[in-house]
């Protein structure tokens, strides 16, 4: 047996549950008779198969998975399964790789970017399809792992401690592991639900229903139409996806707490959600008196109803539209976009560096400017009435630094390439907070990812991936340390 061979085993399992997602586009294929039936067939029989391979290749291993283990299998899970989610693509609408591949890894990232246009005539079943891959990588595929691999004898609570956001990963909200994530996937399928039967009253098809509200409770995206939302040219249709994506983009240990005890109080006592609800009333004021007062917009109602709906698009990190705010004054699409990289709670499915790590930082700053007039006194950062210990604090400024560090990196990057700084920056912004759109001409609302390079394209998608493990999983694996006996 190899040294892995507990990663090996485990991702296996993970293949072959991976390849029966398969089955929901294959059979609408076959019922609807889009001609996607033969792409999904062949790709449904390579996934399973493969993961059939590795788990009869290494089944006989019973080794608990260890930290190291955890730390590998998740980076293989987002970095292997994008491969099988690009076949689709590559078959039936014979994607470049490259093309393919983002288009996956911005799918089972929950970021929503895409290279694709022409949306409204593609196979029905490819973009649902596509909205899967949202609903699917927005709680995470590993989490639903750890719920079944339990009970093939395989841990999964360092795979958990390794994908669970936000700095304090040690909390449980029930005893066990496979029960918390299982708990956590029937709250998600719940809301689910909900959003789809909410979007078929306001008027969506069912299968526009079904694929937003994928996307939605998922914080991806994706849409089956060019325009996004803005397709539907409904208040009503807004308002739904205004609310769903503001309760997806809060902690879904909250709404688990919430809903088993039947009670409102979780969500009072969640120190990140009071913050969270409050940047976003703050911001859409601010933004529709902005806006207004810039003569964008004839009267304030108006402006308000659309700062509303893109203030929270973009800070939840939907990436969701209904017009072209690059039309906008530009200080509006920068805000929008600083707030897709903080807003959301920890434990939810929007990307950034979360709403916890914010208020963790602001008050680390507000102490030492409090220790800096007064050296003697004692102040410890609190949060939800608990003394941060100083070692969250610690990975909290390092996890800051090194991400402010990625995105100057990668946004060299991109312009070494060619590209302009706007689009450079904006686009390293929306791929590692998992936002989708940018600003400009280029990637901009009314644009999309398909005028980059694949040099460019490669820079995203390691950028969504860095955003989706939240740069320390994959930096880890990355180190030579990682690989020593």
């Amino acid at each position: 047996m190899t040294r892995f061979a507990p990663v090996h085993r485990a991702y296996g399992m993970i293949l072959v549950l991976f390849g029966l997602t398969f089955l929901v586009p294959l059979g609408f294929a076959h019922w609807s008779g889009d001609g996607a039936e033969n792409s999904f067939d062949m790709v449904f029989l390579l996934t399973v198969l493969c993961g059939a391979f590795l788990w009869a290749r290494y089944h006989r291993c019973r080794q608990e998975l260890k930290v190291r283990d955890g730390f590998l299998l998740v980076v293989l899970v987002w970095t292997g399964l994008p491969l099988f989610a690009a076949l689709p693509f590559m078959l039936q609408l014979d994607m470049p790789f490259t093309r393919a591949y983002f288009e996956a890894v911005s799918g089972l990232t929950s970021s929503g970017a895409t290279v694709l246009s022409g949306l409204d005539h593609l196979p029905p079943s490819i973009n649902l399809w596509r909205c899967l891959t949202n609903w699917l990588g927005g709680m995470g595929l590993v989490v639903l792992a750890v719920a079944i691999l339990p009970l093939l004898g395989i841990g999964g609570r360092q795979m958990m401690q390794v994908e669970t956001p936000g700095p304090m990963k040690d909390s449980r909200i029930t005893p066990r592991i496979a029960e918390t994530a299982k708990g956590l996937w029937l709250v998600y399928f719940a809301i689910t639900v909900s959003c789809a039967l909410a979007y078929r009253w306001a008027g969506m098809s069912w299968l526009d229903a079904v694929c937003h509200s994928f996307s939605t409770v998922a914080l991806g995206g994706f849409s089956t139409h060019d325009a996004s939302i803005g397709y539907f040219n409904s208040l009503s249709i807004e308002w739904i996806a205004v609310g769903f994506m503001i309760l997806s983009g809060i902690n879904y240990a909250t709404h688990f707490v919430a809903f088993s005890g039947r009670s409102f109080r979780p969500y009072l006592r969640d120190p990140e959600a009071a913050w969270y609800l409050g940047v976003l009333v703050f911001s859409v004021v601010l933004l529709g008196i902005y806006i207004w007062e810039d003569g964008v917009y004839a009267n304030l109602t108006t402006a308000l109803r659309h700062t509303l709906f893109h203030v929270v698009s973009l800070a939840t990190t939907t990436g969701y539209t209904t017009l072209d705010y690059g039309q906008w004054p530009m200080f509006a699409g920068l805000w929008m976009l600083f707030l897709g990289s903080f807003a959301t709670s920890a434990g939810s499915t929007g990307g950034g560096i979360k709403m916890m790590r914010a208020i963790l930082l602001y008050k680390q700053v507000y102490r030492e400017l409090i220790r800096a007039m007064h050296p003697s006194a004692v102040y410890n950062v609190r949060l939800g009435g608990q003394t941060a210990p100083q070692s969250v604090l610690f990975a909290v400024l390092a996890f800051a630094f090194i991400y402010m560090v990625w995105i100057v990196t990668l946004t060299l990057a991109l312009a070494s390439s060619g590209l302009d700084i706007v689009s450079s920056f904006t686009a390293v912004a929306g791929c590692i907070n998992n936002l989708g759109p940018g600003l400009g001409d280029k990637i901009g609302p009314t644009g999309n990812y398909q005028v980059l390079t694949d040099f460019q394209l490669w820079v995203c998608s390691f950028a969504m991936l860095l955003g989706r493990l939240e740069i320390f999983t994959l930096l880890v694996v990355l180190t030579p340390a990682f690989w020593r006996k």
